[in-house]
């Protein structure tokens, strides 16, 4: 069952996920069968920092998990690492309801006390011993939970015992680091981000290479095997296009794919689960995990002495010409508000330096010179 939560802190060198929870929810079983991939007849109280393999998952990203204990004496301990971690995995024993209810009473209050924004996985460990004679719905049981708490990326039940679903657990906080829902994703309103809308929207126009508003097939295969090293079959590209047009018509048009079904496709990805799509896109034209351009895209200002000037080759003049040209839709030798607007929408964001178009051109009846 998938939510939506917090800011997430991307980490590529490694994921640190801390399991919290009530004690004898099943916290050292769980963490001692997924390094393991066997069950332990006697846990130890605490764990020390386990490391789990690196093949068992597609990112192959480096995952510590952090044990802890939830008596008062460790208290201070468990308080700074929670605040060291990328992930939270918070426990409660399936045969104990009363555990459950602590999540909202007191484990994730606690949280937003120590002020830990990350990504929370809610896990019911011990699903074995649930008494069969009164099944409970996940999803009922938390939906009220997860409307309240937003950092909850997702609820998974499990049991070490049987070995049901114990990778999926830390599959899915690692998952929740290195493929935020945030920063991608309003929960509330149901719609990606400004943020992300402008990136996708930046990433369309540079793949539209013809500038007639849609991605045709041989565009979206070149945009395919930039993002992803492989290229789409025929009968792959109807696929995609026929799933746009049965939920949004103005997706697709006879030249290919617009920018709302481009926008929508990736929406319909986030919706599914499948972050590491977008994410992937994302990342392959240099965006970062707070969705701005990695200060490696961008050009560093050329340095020069006082007596130094700077002019444009030919080659630059010529460039700039075309640019030109190619925005001035009209052929009125001169661009309006709305082509400046179309020609910056590919430029990144500048943290460094901002200026007002107004003092570079002349607008006069809606038209730039």
């Amino acid at each position: 069952m998938a939510g939506g939560g917090s800011a997430a802190k991307g980490n590529t060198g490694g994921v640190r996920i801390v399991v919290a929870g009530d004690k004898g929810t099943g916290k050292s079983s769980l963490v001692v069968t997924a390094a393991t991939e066997s069950f332990p007849i006697s846990a130890p109280p605490l764990l020390p920092p386990t490391r789990l393999p690196e093949d068992i998952y597609p990112d192959r990203v480096p995952v510590t998990v952090i044990d802890t204990s939830s008596s008062l004496e460790n208290r201070g301990k468990l308080a700074e690492e929670l605040k060291r971690a990328d992930a939270v995995v918070l426990t409660y024993a399936c045969d104990q309801p009363e555990t459950l209810d602590r999540l909202s009473t007191f484990w994730l209050l606690e949280l937003r006390r120590l002020e830990v924004k990350v990504p929370v996985i809610v896990v019911g460990c011990k699903l074995d011993l649930r008494d069969e004679q009164h099944p409970v719905s996940l999803e009922q049981v938390m939906s009220p939970i997860m409307q309240q708490f937003r950092e909850i990326e997702t609820c998974i039940e499990c049991s070490a015992f049987k070995h049901i679903q114990i990778p999926e657990v830390f599959y899915y906080a690692q998952k929740a680091v290195l493929h935020p829902t945030a920063p991608l994703f309003d929960q509330e309103a149901q719609t990606l981000k400004p943020r992300c809308v402008r990136a996708l929207k930046r990433i369309f126009i540079l793949c539209d290479h013809d500038r007639d508003g849609a991605l045709s097939d041989a565009e979206l295969n070149d945009f395919q095997v930039k993002c992803f090293n492989a290229p789409l079959q025929p009968s792959e590209i109807v696929g995609v296009k026929r799933v746009v047009e049965e939920k949004l018509p103005e997706g697709v048009n006879d030249r290919g794919l617009t920018l709302t079904g481009f926008l929508f496709l990736h929406a319909l990805f986030i919706e599914k689960g499948r972050l590491e799509t977008t994410w992937t896109v994302l990342r392959k034209f240099g965006y970062n995990n707070d969705i701005r351009l990695s200060d490696n895209q961008l050009p560093s200002p050329i340095k020069r002495t006082p007596d130094q000037s700077v002019e444009l080759t030919n080659e630059a003049v010529e460039f700039l010409k075309y640019i030109f040209n190619m925005f001035d839709s009209d052929g009125d030798g001169a661009l309006r508000s709305s082509e400046i607007e179309d020609l910056f929408s590919t430029a990144p964001e500048n943290r460094r330096t901002s200026f007002r178009l107004e003092d570079f051109v002349y607008v006069g009846n809606d038209v730039c010179w």
